[in-house]
């Protein structure tokens, strides 16, 4: 098949998945992307230009079989502008996040528009695919208190449309730089690792407070946080920097992917306190590298580890508080200082099933089905 990508946000985690799926689908992808800045802009000016490239695409001898794009462009706006042949293609509307339940700090911070871009977008498309269920649950619960804002003519029967046409696909991680080999683990300090944005909806304050009480009560750690940084972040970052300078690995934005991957092949624990994570790739990584996950028992954490498999991974939450999560790290400096640290093998099998060899191949049926089924629906579509 020849699939037209439109991405307005080639950065993170968008990036990612895309790269993953051009390099692995045995389909050819043909890729329209903007620059990952200013995500407001790229909402709102993506439609028209990736309408006029694609426009030209087609002049040039481009014909495709299925439009894909993610949550980030206003898929009616594009359908708009866009040459009737596009017009008439299957689409696959990929929500990484979505602006109905992203976080802020302050309500007023949110804006409705981007909410109602993110609605519109999904009943324009054939297929809605989440990158977790714990995603398309969030989005279509919000749906009806979303619209309930609107003072009258609410369309309420858009979440019942868009429920009937969702799935969920998770994203794929790169397995080479799970070929490198952990090195060998001897009695010594626990290496706690910290991996995310350093913003507010990761919680940092929770993790550094639990460090804090680990700190006091005498035991023994090495500290690595890592991270994408940016001109505001939470004080806690620079006040634990100075506070925990002698016991930190690695601090930062690690620069090469190189030295990321390594930083979990390192670690021992891999700690979230995230209190937002539509799916939660670093915590994928880190299970895939040998690192044991702890993790608060919420959002997307027990869907990753298949928890509802397997209740003996409840080894692997905390109850979401730096009291408990303090708990649970001073429990793995005693083993590790005594050698007796658990073996992460069972969550890097779980993490296997992510790896870009089993994902891709389902991503590809799963685009023949909705091409199959679109085409056998209706003649006409939206000319």
């Amino acid at each position: 098949m020849r699939i037209l990508a439109l991405e307005p946000y080639y950065g993170g985690s968008h990036r990612a998945f895309l790269d993953g799926c051009r390099r692995h689908s045995r389909h050819h992808w043909t890729l329209l992307q903007l620059p990952p800045n200013k995500w407001k802009w790229r909402m709102r000016q993506s439609p028209l230009l990736f309408a006029w490239q694609a426009e030209e695409a087609l002049a040039r001898g481009g014909r495709f079989d299925l439009l894909f794009c993610s949550d980030m462009l206003p898929l009616a706006e594009f359908f708009g502008l866009a040459p009737a042949p596009l017009r008439e293609l299957p689409s696959v509307v990929y929500f990484h996040e979505n602006q109905l339940t992203y976080p802020f700090r302050f309500k007023k911070e949110r804006d409705y528009h981007f909410g109602l871009s993110n609605i519109s977008s999904a009943l324009a498309a054939d297929e809605v695919w989440f990158n977790s269920a714990y995603h398309r649950d969030a989005f279509l619960d919000a749906i009806p208190t979303f619209l309930s804002k609107m003072p009258d003519h609410r369309p309420l029967a858009a979440e019942e449309k868009i429920r009937a046409k969702s799935q969920v696909h998770h994203p794929g991680i790169e397995s080479d730089s799970t070929k490198t080999p952990r090195p060998e683990r001897r009695p010594g300090p626990l290496h706690i690792l910290w991996a995310a944005r350093w913003e507010h909806d990761k919680d940092p304050e929770t993790f550094f407070n639990a460090i804090r009480r680990l700190h006091r009560q005498g035991n023994d750690f090495r500290l690595s946080v890592v991270g994408e940084r940016f001109r505001e972040r939470p004080a806690v970052f620079d006040d634990a920097q100075k506070l925990y300078a002698d016991r930190i690995l690695n601090w930062g934005f690690l620069e090469k992917r190189s030295d990321y991957e390594a930083a979990l092949r390192e670690a021992d624990v891999f700690v979230s306190t995230a209190r937002h994570e539509f799916f939660g790739l670093s915590t994928v990584e880190a299970m895939a590298a040998g690192a044991l996950p702890l993790l608060p028992r919420r959002l997307t954490y027990p869907e990753l580890l298949a928890l509802d498999q397997d209740p003996t991974r409840e080894r692997f939450f905390y109850d979401g508080s730096a009291n408990n999560l303090a708990d649970r790290l001073r429990d793995h400096c005693q083993a590790a200082s005594a050698g007796d640290l658990l073996s992460a093998s069972d969550t890097t099998a779980l993490a296997a099933r992510f790896h870009w060899s089993k994902v891709a191949p389902e991503l590809d049926r799963a685009l023949e089905s909705s091409t199959a089924t679109s085409r056998s629906a209706s003649p006409t579509r939206r000319s």
